[in-house]
């Protein structure tokens, strides 16, 4: 039987997500808000350097399969506690190590962090809210990292000019590691769920999800790379503007995400992610078309909206897949998602200096080819 949303909020799970996404998502936004800047000013790091510091930053997420070995080990909701203690490790000796090798080590610690956080999240999720109740509960997740990125932003505007880099990296980092030691401290599993196979699980008959997973990350490499590139390099967009517009989205997002979450329940997964790849071909149509910074910006903002209809692709495969095998499949999921991030940002880079449309019109194909593949979903169960 569903459980009502105020039943939901006295679950000690959901409390328990809440305050690690809010620390998963604080760390995040300190150490990217601060890191370019830190980088070129006190470390000296050239455009290269910077460039290969941030793919190493992908790799924890190409890895993210391998969580489930640590499952032998741990159980789940434990290590996405350590996660966020290795997310605030990361991001407090950022400041303390301004060299190359540093920044890469201390870049892959925190990163290790947070997409393994992100993994474990997925699947407890998933594991321990029904179906009616788990999109709205990713909803709020997404709504409560909007905000979380919007006061992290507001705090280091303020604190910048007042604290040093390293202070304002290890005051974050002190703080997100106490939040990780807290969750470790929790115990808010119960035995009312399917006990998960620890071994990588892959199955013919997910491929519909495994498709629309890669789908979906290769859509997003796009957007995250060349979105922001383009309102800088071709309408000259200053970091002020910059700034603004980030606020602004994360200010929309977070009221939206849990209407999102709660359109998903009315009216299915079919329908919702429809609705999405039918308006990115849009979207991404109007990037390469768009003659004003003014019209770019709101791209960016209706993209970052739809970006969070992606909740139904692992709320579709709770609802077709062995309740056993949520958890492989989740980091399974995570790493097919992250394959798009090894190969897209280079491929599109060569691509834009050809022609800066290039990367959004395949964007825009991939959009329809998603559109496509999702009028294949069906919900009944199949387990």
């Amino acid at each position: 039987m569903s459980r009502s949303l105020a039943e939901v909020r006295r679950d000690p799970m959901y409390r328990f997500l809440i305050v690690l996404t809010i620390a998963s998502m604080g760390g995040l936004q300190a150490w990217r808000t601060l890191f370019n800047n830190f980088a070129v000013e006190v470390a000296g790091l050239q455009g290269d350097q910077v460039g290969v510091i941030q793919s190493v930053r992908e790799v924890p997420g190409f890895l993210a399969l391998l969580a489930v070995y640590v499952y032998l080990v741990m159980r789940e909701h434990r290590l996405s506690a350590l996660s966020i203690v290795f997310l605030g490790v990361g991001v407090g000796a950022t400041g303390l190590f301004p060299t190359y090798t540093g920044l890469m080590v201390t870049t892959l610690v925190m990163s290790f962090g947070f997409h393994y956080y992100e993994t474990t999240n997925q699947s407890l999720t998933l594991q321990y809210f029904e179906e009616e109740t788990a999109p709205w509960v990713f909803g709020k997740q997404r709504s409560m990292a909007a905000a979380t990125s919007i006061v992290v932003g507001l705090l280091i505007y303020v604190v910048s000019s007042l604290l040093s880099y390293t202070q304002i990296y290890l005051g974050a980092g002190v703080l997100i590691t106490a939040v990780g030691i807290w969750g470790f401290c929790q115990r808010p599993t119960h035995e009312n769920i399917a006990p998960q196979r620890k071994k990588m699980v892959f199955r013919r008959r997910y491929w519909l999800f495994y498709f629309l997973t890669f789908m979906s990350g290769a859509r997003r490499q796009i957007f995250i790379v060349f979105s922001v590139f383009l309102l800088v390099k071709r309408f000259g967009c200053t970091v002020q503007e910059i700034t603004l517009l980030f606020v602004l989205n994360n200010a929309v997002n977070y009221f939206l995400s849990p209407l999102i979450g709660r359109a998903i329940i009315r009216f299915g997964e079919r329908r919702v992610l429809s609705l999405e790849y039918a308006s990115l071909i849009f979207v991404f149509t109007a990037y390469a078309a768009a003659q004003s910074k003014w019209l770019v910006a709101g791209l960016y903002v209706l993209d970052h909206i739809f970006f969070n209809f992606s909740i139904a692709i692992r709320t579709y495969f709770q609802k077709v897949g062995d309740p056993r095998d949520i958890a492989p499949s989740m980091a399974v999921g995570f790493t097919i998602n992250h394959i798009a991030a090894v190969v897209l940002p280079a491929l599109g880079g060569l691509l834009w200096m050809v022609d800066y449309r290039i990367p959004f019109l395949a964007g825009a194909a991939m959009s329809l080819v998603s559109l496509l593949a999702v009028q294949l979903i069906r919900t009944e169960k199949a387990r």
